[in-house]
């Protein structure tokens, strides 16, 4: 029975559900980083304690949802969003939005994951009106464009930066 150790299918498995798990606290620790810019007392922001909330709904502990909050008051974390616009597989569009401490890294590597996943890239602002037309909905796409856009999404939701992702894309 070498190599069938059930010990070691946990291990694996459980370090995939710890990077998962970490990967999201890191999101949501951004998330109320960003919030808690606009006051720290969650009873007047209600961005905070939405963020807050939303934490704690994943299990969260409350030392990470602290600490979170004091980052702010620390000068050297600066931490922005950022709305990134693109053209993906099929001529879908797509809208990337971010919080990053270092504005330039994540732009690069964006770029850099849009690139490898057949898409690129546009100027801000200039695919707004296909979301805001009732009918902005990608109409069909081949099976190849297909996998492209679903590899596309799964390396654009495993960046660390990455808080959504919205398209036009048809369910």
């Amino acid at each position: 029975m070498s190599g069938h150790s059930k010990w070691s299918q946990i291990k694996h498995q459980k370090a995939v559900t710890d990077k998962k798990k970490s990967q999201l606290f890191s999101k949501l620790s951004k998330l109320i980083s960003l919030a808690a810019k606009r006051g720290m007392n969650p009873q007047s922001n209600l961005e905070l304690k939405s963020a807050i909330d939303n934490a704690k709904s994943y299990n969260m502990p409350n030392a990470n949802v602290e600490k979170a909050i004091k980052r702010i008051s620390d000068k050297s974390s600066c931490l922005e969003e950022l709305v990134v616009e693109a053209i993906g597989p099929g001529g879908i569009a797509l809208k990337i939005r971010t919080i990053t401490d270092n504005h330039n890294r994540t732009i690069n590597e964006l770029r850099n994951i849009l690139t490898d996943h057949g898409s690129k890239m546009v100027p801000p602002g200039s695919i707004a009106w296909i979301f805001n037309q009732s009918q902005s909905q990608s109409d069909r796409v081949s099976s190849t464009e297909s996998n492209q856009i679903t590899q596309l999404f799964e390396a654009l939701d495993d960046h660390e930066d990455v808080e959504d992702v919205i398209s036009n894309l048809k369910e």
